[in-house]
Protein backbone atom coordinates (compact mmCIF):
# COMPACT_ATOMS: atom_id res chain seq x y z
CA UNK A 1 0.00 0.00 0.00
CA UNK A 2 1.20 3.18 -1.15
CA UNK A 3 1.49 6.26 1.82
CA UNK A 4 -0.93 8.19 0.08
CA UNK A 5 -4.41 5.14 0.26
CA UNK A 6 -2.67 4.66 3.75
CA UNK A 7 -3.43 7.97 4.36
CA UNK A 8 -7.11 7.92 3.38
CA UNK A 9 -7.85 5.14 5.03
CA UNK A 10 -6.87 6.67 8.12
CA UNK A 11 -9.10 9.73 7.14
CA UNK A 12 -11.82 6.93 6.64
CA UNK A 13 -11.13 6.02 10.38
CA UNK A 14 -10.62 9.14 12.33
CA UNK A 15 -12.85 11.28 10.44
CA UNK A 16 -16.34 12.33 11.00
CA UNK A 17 -18.79 10.92 8.77
CA UNK A 18 -19.81 13.97 7.47
CA UNK A 19 -16.23 15.51 6.52
CA UNK A 20 -14.77 15.70 2.77
CA UNK A 21 -12.66 12.45 2.67
CA UNK A 22 -9.69 13.00 0.20
CA UNK A 23 -10.57 9.73 -2.02
CA UNK A 24 -14.03 11.10 -2.71
CA UNK A 25 -13.44 14.21 -4.36
CA UNK A 26 -15.20 15.58 -7.36
CA UNK A 27 -11.88 15.57 -8.96
CA UNK A 28 -10.16 18.05 -11.10
CA UNK A 29 -11.30 19.96 -14.25
CA UNK A 30 -8.20 18.04 -15.85
CA UNK A 31 -7.88 14.64 -14.66
CA UNK A 32 -4.45 13.70 -13.10
CA UNK A 33 -2.61 10.13 -12.00
CA UNK A 34 -3.05 10.29 -8.29
CA UNK A 35 0.60 11.17 -6.09
CA UNK A 36 2.02 8.21 -4.56
CA UNK A 37 2.55 10.17 -1.41
CA UNK A 38 -0.30 12.99 -1.06
CA UNK A 39 -3.95 12.76 -0.86
CA UNK A 40 -5.54 15.19 -3.28
CA UNK A 41 -6.05 18.07 -0.95
CA UNK A 42 -2.41 17.85 0.80
CA UNK A 43 -1.33 18.28 -3.07
CA UNK A 44 -3.22 21.67 -3.59
CA UNK A 45 -2.58 23.21 -0.76
CA UNK A 46 1.14 22.46 -1.86
CA UNK A 47 0.38 23.62 -4.95
CA UNK A 48 -1.04 27.07 -3.75
CA UNK A 49 2.25 27.33 -1.25
CA UNK A 50 4.64 27.43 -3.93
CA UNK A 51 2.32 29.65 -6.24
CA UNK A 52 3.34 32.81 -7.70
CA UNK A 53 0.11 34.48 -6.33
CA UNK A 54 1.11 33.01 -2.08
CA UNK A 55 4.27 35.19 -2.71
CA UNK A 56 2.96 38.47 -3.54
CA UNK A 57 0.65 38.74 -0.61
CA UNK A 58 2.89 39.61 1.75
CA UNK A 59 3.58 42.90 0.36
CA UNK A 60 -0.15 43.67 -0.22
CA UNK A 61 -2.10 45.72 1.93
CA UNK A 62 -4.86 44.46 5.06
CA UNK A 63 -5.88 47.76 6.27
CA UNK A 64 -3.34 50.24 6.77
CA UNK A 65 -1.66 50.50 3.27
CA UNK A 66 2.17 50.30 2.98
CA UNK A 67 2.39 50.75 6.89
CA UNK A 68 5.76 51.52 8.38
CA UNK A 69 6.79 49.22 10.74
CA UNK A 70 7.10 44.83 10.94
CA UNK A 71 4.19 44.31 13.52
CA UNK A 72 1.15 45.09 11.29
CA UNK A 73 -0.55 42.97 8.86
CA UNK A 74 -0.37 42.41 5.16
CA UNK A 75 -2.30 40.15 3.44
CA UNK A 76 -0.14 36.99 3.77
CA UNK A 77 0.27 37.00 7.76
CA UNK A 78 -3.91 37.47 7.83
CA UNK A 79 -3.95 34.81 5.52
CA UNK A 80 -1.87 32.69 7.56
CA UNK A 81 -4.26 33.69 10.89
CA UNK A 82 -7.24 32.18 9.13
CA UNK A 83 -5.34 29.30 7.95
CA UNK A 84 -4.18 28.53 11.74
CA UNK A 85 -7.54 29.34 13.17
CA UNK A 86 -10.00 27.24 10.66
CA UNK A 87 -7.23 24.59 11.20
CA UNK A 88 -8.42 24.35 14.88
CA UNK A 89 -12.03 24.27 14.20
CA UNK A 90 -11.49 21.52 11.41
CA UNK A 91 -9.75 19.74 13.97
CA UNK A 92 -11.75 19.89 16.60
CA UNK A 93 -14.86 19.34 14.49
CA UNK A 94 -12.86 16.11 13.01
CA UNK A 95 -13.05 17.38 9.50
CA UNK A 96 -10.58 17.32 6.79
CA UNK A 97 -7.67 19.77 7.67
CA UNK A 98 -5.80 19.37 4.25
CA UNK A 99 -8.99 21.14 2.28
CA UNK A 100 -9.45 23.72 4.82
CA UNK A 101 -5.72 24.93 5.15
CA UNK A 102 -6.00 24.70 0.87
CA UNK A 103 -9.00 26.59 0.76
CA UNK A 104 -7.78 29.28 3.37
CA UNK A 105 -4.40 29.82 1.60
CA UNK A 106 -5.92 30.49 -1.49
CA UNK A 107 -9.14 32.48 -0.34
CA UNK A 108 -7.28 35.56 -0.81
CA UNK A 109 -5.24 35.38 -3.77
CA UNK A 110 -6.98 37.59 -6.34
CA UNK A 111 -6.99 40.19 -3.98
CA UNK A 112 -5.81 44.00 -5.88
CA UNK A 113 -3.19 45.88 -4.73
CA UNK A 114 -4.34 48.37 -1.53
CA UNK A 115 -6.81 46.20 -0.24
CA UNK A 116 -10.36 46.82 -0.33
CA UNK A 117 -9.59 50.43 -1.13
CA UNK A 118 -7.85 49.07 -4.33
CA UNK A 119 -10.65 46.51 -5.14
CA UNK A 120 -13.27 49.32 -4.77
CA UNK A 121 -11.51 51.20 -7.38
CA UNK A 122 -11.25 48.46 -9.95
CA UNK A 123 -14.86 47.47 -9.27
CA UNK A 124 -15.34 51.34 -10.13
CA UNK A 125 -14.10 51.16 -13.60
CA UNK A 126 -14.03 47.51 -15.11
CA UNK A 127 -16.63 46.75 -17.43
CA UNK A 128 -17.85 43.40 -15.78
CA UNK A 129 -16.63 44.52 -12.13
CA UNK A 130 -14.18 43.01 -9.79
CA UNK A 131 -14.63 41.13 -6.66
CA UNK A 132 -11.33 39.69 -5.25
CA UNK A 133 -12.83 35.87 -4.09
CA UNK A 134 -13.84 35.64 -8.00
CA UNK A 135 -10.58 36.71 -9.02
CA UNK A 136 -8.79 34.69 -6.84
CA UNK A 137 -10.53 31.44 -8.73
CA UNK A 138 -9.43 32.94 -11.43
CA UNK A 139 -6.04 33.07 -10.09
CA UNK A 140 -5.94 29.16 -9.72
CA UNK A 141 -7.66 28.29 -12.56
CA UNK A 142 -6.27 30.33 -15.32
CA UNK A 143 -3.45 32.92 -14.23
CA UNK A 144 -1.29 30.33 -12.38
CA UNK A 145 1.50 28.68 -14.55
CA UNK A 146 1.33 31.01 -17.50
CA UNK A 147 -1.85 30.24 -18.22
CA UNK A 148 -2.12 26.45 -17.23
CA UNK A 149 -3.65 27.36 -13.61
CA UNK A 150 -3.60 25.19 -10.56
CA UNK A 151 -5.95 22.64 -11.48
CA UNK A 152 -6.97 22.80 -7.96
CA UNK A 153 -10.22 20.13 -6.72
CA UNK A 154 -13.27 21.21 -7.39
CA UNK A 155 -14.02 21.26 -2.83
CA UNK A 156 -11.50 23.53 -2.85
CA UNK A 157 -12.45 26.41 -6.00
CA UNK A 158 -15.36 26.44 -4.43
CA UNK A 159 -14.66 27.12 -1.05
CA UNK A 160 -12.36 29.76 -2.61
CA UNK A 161 -15.36 31.10 -4.45
CA UNK A 162 -17.96 30.86 -1.45
CA UNK A 163 -15.53 32.55 1.05
CA UNK A 164 -16.99 35.83 1.43
CA UNK A 165 -20.59 36.54 0.58
CA UNK A 166 -23.58 34.97 -1.20
CA UNK A 167 -23.82 30.75 -1.49
CA UNK A 168 -22.29 29.20 1.51
CA UNK A 169 -19.32 26.72 0.09
CA UNK A 170 -20.63 22.89 -0.23
CA UNK A 171 -18.61 21.34 2.44
CA UNK A 172 -18.24 22.10 6.23
CA UNK A 173 -14.27 23.18 5.81
CA UNK A 174 -15.44 25.48 3.55
CA UNK A 175 -18.00 26.98 5.75
CA UNK A 176 -15.18 26.80 8.46
CA UNK A 177 -12.99 29.07 6.22
CA UNK A 178 -15.60 31.88 5.87
CA UNK A 179 -16.26 31.92 9.03
CA UNK A 180 -12.38 32.25 10.23
CA UNK A 181 -11.52 34.95 7.66
CA UNK A 182 -14.56 37.22 9.70
CA UNK A 183 -13.03 36.05 13.08
CA UNK A 184 -9.68 37.08 11.79
CA UNK A 185 -9.75 39.95 10.60
CA UNK A 186 -12.32 41.60 13.15
CA UNK A 187 -9.86 40.76 15.56
CA UNK A 188 -6.61 41.45 14.33
CA UNK A 189 -7.73 44.67 12.67
CA UNK A 190 -8.90 45.62 16.35
CA UNK A 191 -4.86 44.90 17.12
CA UNK A 192 -3.75 46.75 14.44
CA UNK A 193 -5.89 50.16 14.94
CA UNK A 194 -4.90 50.59 18.31
CA UNK A 195 -1.24 50.10 18.36
CA UNK A 196 -1.77 52.74 14.83
CA UNK A 197 -3.36 54.70 17.36
CA UNK A 198 -7.03 55.18 15.82
CA UNK A 199 -8.60 52.72 18.09
CA UNK A 200 -8.59 53.56 21.64
CA UNK A 201 -9.54 49.68 23.12
CA UNK A 202 -12.18 51.85 25.76
CA UNK A 203 -14.48 52.36 23.10
CA UNK A 204 -15.17 49.07 22.21
CA UNK A 205 -18.63 47.84 22.80
CA UNK A 206 -19.12 46.40 26.39
CA UNK A 207 -21.78 44.34 24.67
CA UNK A 208 -18.95 42.83 22.90
CA UNK A 209 -16.16 42.85 25.60
CA UNK A 210 -18.82 41.17 27.86
CA UNK A 211 -19.11 38.49 25.87
CA UNK A 212 -16.36 37.61 23.70
CA UNK A 213 -13.45 38.63 25.66
CA UNK A 214 -11.13 41.83 26.50
CA UNK A 215 -8.47 40.32 24.51
CA UNK A 216 -7.93 38.99 20.51
CA UNK A 217 -6.71 35.93 21.91
CA UNK A 218 -10.52 35.56 24.40
CA UNK A 219 -12.62 36.75 21.68
CA UNK A 220 -10.55 34.58 19.19
CA UNK A 221 -11.10 31.36 21.41
CA UNK A 222 -14.70 32.30 22.16
CA UNK A 223 -15.87 32.24 18.86
CA UNK A 224 -13.75 29.11 18.39
CA UNK A 225 -15.38 27.73 21.31
CA UNK A 226 -18.86 28.85 20.63
CA UNK A 227 -18.57 27.30 16.55
CA UNK A 228 -17.70 23.84 18.38
CA UNK A 229 -20.19 23.83 20.60
CA UNK A 230 -23.06 24.64 17.86
CA UNK A 231 -22.02 22.71 14.47
CA UNK A 232 -22.06 18.80 13.96
CA UNK A 233 -23.29 16.60 11.18
CA UNK A 234 -21.86 19.23 8.29
CA UNK A 235 -23.68 22.37 10.36
CA UNK A 236 -21.15 24.83 10.85
CA UNK A 237 -22.40 27.40 12.93
CA UNK A 238 -21.99 29.38 16.46
CA UNK A 239 -24.25 30.39 19.00
CA UNK A 240 -26.58 32.78 18.60
CA UNK A 241 -25.31 35.02 21.78
CA UNK A 242 -21.71 34.93 20.53
CA UNK A 243 -22.47 35.18 17.36
CA UNK A 244 -24.67 38.58 17.81
CA UNK A 245 -21.68 39.80 19.95
CA UNK A 246 -19.92 39.35 17.01
CA UNK A 247 -21.77 41.20 14.29
CA UNK A 248 -21.83 44.18 16.52
CA UNK A 249 -17.92 44.02 16.69
CA UNK A 250 -17.70 43.72 13.20
CA UNK A 251 -19.92 46.82 13.00
CA UNK A 252 -18.54 48.61 14.99
CA UNK A 253 -15.19 48.22 13.21
CA UNK A 254 -16.51 49.14 10.13
CA UNK A 255 -18.21 52.29 11.51
CA UNK A 256 -15.25 53.53 13.09
CA UNK A 257 -11.37 52.40 12.07
CA UNK A 258 -12.51 50.75 8.53
CA UNK A 259 -13.52 54.56 7.69
CA UNK A 260 -10.86 56.58 10.12
CA UNK A 261 -9.42 59.67 8.33
CA UNK A 262 -6.45 59.12 10.19
CA UNK A 263 -6.11 55.78 8.82
CA UNK A 264 -7.75 55.93 5.50
CA UNK A 265 -6.49 59.71 4.22
CA UNK A 266 -4.32 57.63 1.54
CA UNK A 267 -7.22 55.78 0.43
CA UNK A 268 -8.29 58.72 -1.99
CA UNK A 269 -5.31 58.64 -4.08
CA UNK A 270 -5.42 54.64 -4.25
CA UNK A 271 -8.38 55.19 -6.69
CA UNK A 272 -6.04 57.88 -8.86
CA UNK A 273 -2.94 55.48 -9.13
CA UNK A 274 -5.30 52.44 -9.87
CA UNK A 275 -7.43 54.61 -12.78
CA UNK A 276 -4.40 55.94 -14.28
CA UNK A 277 -2.83 52.57 -14.62
CA UNK A 278 -5.64 50.92 -16.19
CA UNK A 279 -6.21 53.54 -18.67
CA UNK A 280 -2.74 53.62 -19.84
CA UNK A 281 -2.02 49.61 -19.76
CA UNK A 282 -5.27 50.00 -21.88
CA UNK A 283 -3.70 52.05 -24.59
CA UNK A 284 -0.30 50.40 -24.15
CA UNK A 285 -1.07 46.85 -24.05
CA UNK A 286 2.91 46.02 -25.42
CA UNK A 287 3.96 47.65 -21.86
CA UNK A 288 2.67 44.62 -20.28
CA UNK A 289 4.57 40.91 -20.39
CA UNK A 290 3.99 38.23 -22.87
CA UNK A 291 1.48 36.38 -20.98
CA UNK A 292 -0.73 39.18 -20.02
CA UNK A 293 -0.56 40.40 -23.61
CA UNK A 294 -1.61 37.07 -25.09
CA UNK A 295 -4.50 36.94 -22.96
CA UNK A 296 -5.13 40.54 -24.00
CA UNK A 297 -5.66 38.97 -27.48
CA UNK A 298 -7.56 36.11 -25.97
CA UNK A 299 -10.19 37.55 -23.42
CA UNK A 300 -9.86 41.33 -24.79
CA UNK A 301 -7.86 44.18 -23.31
CA UNK A 302 -10.12 44.90 -20.07
CA UNK A 303 -9.67 41.31 -18.66
CA UNK A 304 -5.40 41.34 -19.25
CA UNK A 305 -5.40 44.61 -17.67
CA UNK A 306 -7.62 43.81 -14.59
CA UNK A 307 -5.27 40.93 -14.40
CA UNK A 308 -2.02 42.39 -14.64
CA UNK A 309 -3.13 45.11 -12.19
CA UNK A 310 -4.78 42.92 -9.85
CA UNK A 311 -1.90 40.64 -9.55
CA UNK A 312 0.33 43.81 -8.77
CA UNK A 313 1.89 44.44 -4.90
CA UNK A 314 1.74 47.65 -3.31
CA UNK A 315 5.06 48.50 -4.12
CA UNK A 316 4.93 47.30 -7.51
CA UNK A 317 1.78 49.10 -8.64
CA UNK A 318 3.61 52.45 -7.11
CA UNK A 319 7.19 51.96 -8.18
CA UNK A 320 5.38 51.78 -11.95
CA UNK A 321 2.79 54.73 -11.25
CA UNK A 322 6.33 56.64 -10.66
CA UNK A 323 7.53 55.60 -13.66
CA UNK A 324 4.79 56.04 -15.86
CA UNK A 325 3.45 59.56 -14.81
CA UNK A 326 5.95 61.37 -12.65
CA UNK A 327 8.99 62.94 -14.43
CA UNK A 328 12.47 62.03 -13.77
CA UNK A 329 15.06 63.90 -12.79
CA UNK A 330 17.56 65.43 -15.42
CA UNK A 331 20.82 63.52 -15.27
CA UNK A 332 24.30 64.92 -16.76
CA UNK A 333 26.73 62.26 -17.99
Amino acid sequence: MDVRKRTEEIERQILAPWASFSDASRGRVRPEEADPIRPVYQRDRDRIIHCKAFRRLKQKTQVFLSPEGDLYRTRLTHTLEVAQIARTIARALRLNEDLTEAIALAHDLGHTPFGHAGERALDKICHDGFKHYIQSLRVVDKLEKEGQGLNLTWEVRNGIVTHTKGTWAATPEGKIVRMADQIAYVNHDIEDAVRAGVLDPGVIPRECTGILGESKSARITSMIQSILAHSGEGKIEAGPVEQEAFMLLRDFMYATVYVDKTAKHEEQKVEKVISELYEYYLTHLDRMSNFYLQLAYQEGGDRAVTDYISGMSDEFAIRVFEEVFVPRKWHVL
